[in-house]
């Protein structure tokens, strides 16, 4: 006999729309662990949040509205849940649809509980190191080293230690400050003894290079991580870097301004035993004005650092401190609408402390500048003389 075959499977009924309906009402959505959220960032008009995968490092921005229903996606709360809430805060009701379309591109970016990882991000081509600019990382594993830094280091970090050493740097700023003639007489007689001149400013490198660990260690300190240490140069300039990849998600304002600003307080910690073998010295000393120099020297490495102009670290500090974003580039594309014609209204949309913080960073960032050529073109002036 021939056998008879089996009967074909019926096809699977279709879902009727309002059992997807009630179903996409109900489901309670719930973010992947280690997904980090930003603090509200000022950028241009906007008012933005970062999202970071916990994995592959992107980062996208969100805005207001999405970071409220972001933040309070725990796996417990659905649309019904969530649009009372939305309502009071927004004065409108969230509508299904974008609740529907943002969870779909919260899962397509791998950012939900149970959705699979999205392709890392393709690498951003970066040119050829040259003789006149590149790159070079220095530290295979930079998140190692200032982790293993960090616990050795960890005890000296307590409040009892550092404000006391904070203290001390705050008085050798100023002493040095009533003292600026004799540094400027010291750095005068240091270029004269060039292999004087040659150890101060292999200290003056040795302590680049803690600056950048700094940065590290203070990343650990508050729970960041540390991506890359490495070399970066523009004929003829070089400097080392530190680049800590979630330094804007760190925990808290003190946070943020404290990693910012490690390395240049490390760099006035460095010269405090020198401050104080300068000032017990007697006045006809030799070696006092010689220590005026590398003091001026490295006072100036250490503080210009703080000064709030990219890239420097005052500049991040002072983005942190304000709540924005590229605080330098919105800046100008701020001006640039003002300084448009034609365009009248052009920066309606900037809200009054946006228009506040560009007007005041563009005015204070040019007087900057004509303060550092008028400073540095006197002391030239007066170590010539």
């Amino acid at each position: 006999m021939t056998p008879v075959p089996d009967k074909a499977a019926p096809p699977a009924a279709p879902v009727p729309a309002a059992a997807a309906h009630a179903a996409a009402r109900a489901y309670r959505p719930a973010l992947r662990d280690g997904v980090l959220l930003s603090p509200p960032l000022l950028r241009g008009p906007r008012t933005v949040h970062l999202i970071r995968h916990p994995v592959t490092g992107a980062a996208f921005e969100a805005g207001v509205k999405e970071h409220f229903v972001i933040s309070r996606l725990d796996g417990t709360r659905n649309l019904d849940d969530l649009a009372p809430d939305y309502a009071a805060r927004f004065g409108r009701r969230l509508a299904e649809d974008n609740w529907n379309l943002l969870l779909g591109l919260l899962g397509t970016r791998g950012l939900l509980d149970g959705a699979p990882d999205p392709p890392p991000p393709a690498p951003a081509p970066q040119r050829a190191n040259t003789f006149w600019r590149g790159t070079r990382r220095l530290i295979a594993d930079a998140d190692a080293t200032t982790s293993r830094l960090h616990r050795v280091l960890r005890p000296l970090l307590h409040r009892a230690v550092q404000l006391p050493l904070l203290a001390a740097v705050l008085v050798m700023v100023l002493t040095l400050t009533l003292h600026a003639g004799e540094l400027l007489d010291g750095t005068a007689e240091l270029i004269r003894r060039p292999v004087v001149l040659a150890a101060v400013a292999l200290f003056l490198w040795f302590s680049i290079t803690v600056h950048e660990l700094a940065h590290g260690v203070a990343a650990q300190q508050y729970g960041g991580h540390v991506g890359e240490i490495g070399l970066r140069w523009r004929f003829p300039a070089a400097m080392l870097y530190c680049s800590v990849d979630d330094y804007l998600f760190l925990p808290g304002l003190r946070a943020k301004l404290v990693v910012a600003g490690a390395g240049a307080y490390i760099n006035m910690l460095l010269l405090l035993p020198f401050g104080v073998w300068w000032f017990v010295l007697p006045a006809d000393d030799t070696a006092r004005s010689l220590l005026a120099g590398l003091l001026l020297l490295g006072s100036v490495q250490g503080l210009s650092n703080l000064v709030p102009l990219p890239p420097l670290d005052g500049y991040r500090m002072l983005g942190h401190a304000l709540g924005t974003a590229h605080l330098a580039p919105e800046t100008r594309a701020y001006l640039a609408l003002r300084r448009s014609r034609g365009k009248a209204g052009a920066t309606a949309a900037y809200p009054a402390r946006a228009r506040r913080i560009y007007t005041a960073y563009g005015i204070g960032s040019a007087v900057l500048l004509l303060l550092a050529l008028a400073g540095t073109c006197t002391v030239v002036l007066l170590l010539l003389r």
